[in-house]
């Protein structure tokens, strides 16, 4: 709390110059106000239309057509996808990815990645093993398992076995072989639409 010393007047009475020079002040001060103001606005504008444009240049808004990841991703599901990020880290075990089909190149399909280049897979009647061990896949529903099996294999140098998290109705590695690292161009990071599935793409 401040206080008024007690027992003093103010006695200044302005003159006419003072209240020029009073009005004067007032004149640059919403001058400076308003410079202010617009230089605010400017940087404003600059930054939303930089982020626009990073946003732009590393992700790709995309719409999930079908049910063969399921239940993470359903029908007419947008998404983003970030186009950028395997320019600087590898592709890894269990990431969803957008890749163009082998056998259509104009067609786009999203599935994830069980086995790298290197790995040895087999699946036996639904279960499947990467290099000699089972994996534990937490994202595959009980319903959504499915009991066909494929025959060892080395997933060969720059390419990628995916499959789909519906296993029971997923065309996938299992039926066009593994995908060519070529044929990938992004990796699916965020649902965005509609709001009950909004969220993190894992």
């Amino acid at each position: 709390m401040s206080s008024t010393p007690e027992n003093v007047a103010v006695t200044e009475i302005s003159s006419p110059n003072d209240l020029n020079s009073t009005s004067e002040a007032t004149t640059r001060s919403e001058q400076t106000a308003g410079a202010g103001l617009g230089l605010w606005v400017r940087d404003l504008l600059i930054s939303a239309g930089v982020s626009i444009l990073i946003i732009l240049f590393l992700y790709q808004p995309v719409r999930v057509e079908g049910t063969s990841m399921l239940p993470r991703l359903e029908d007419r599901d947008r998404l983003f996808i970030n186009k950028f990020v395997y320019h600087i880290t590898s592709i890894e075990h269990g990431d969803v990815v957008v890749f163009h089909y082998p056998r259509d190149p104009e067609k786009s399909y999203i599935k994830r990645v069980i086995a790298l280049p290197g790995d040895r897979l087999r699946i036996d009647h639904g279960q499947v093993w990467v290099n000699g061990k089972a994996l534990s896949e937490k994202y595959v529903p009980n319903m959504y398992r499915d009991t066909r099996s494929y025959a060892e294999t080395v997933i060969p140098e720059d390419c990628y076995f995916v499959m789909g998290d519906h296993r029971s109705i997923s065309s996938d590695s299992r039926e066009f072989g593994a995908v060519e690292r070529d044929l990938i161009y992004g990796k699916a990071v965020f649902v965005y639409w509609p709001a009950k599935d909004m969220g993190e793409v894992k």
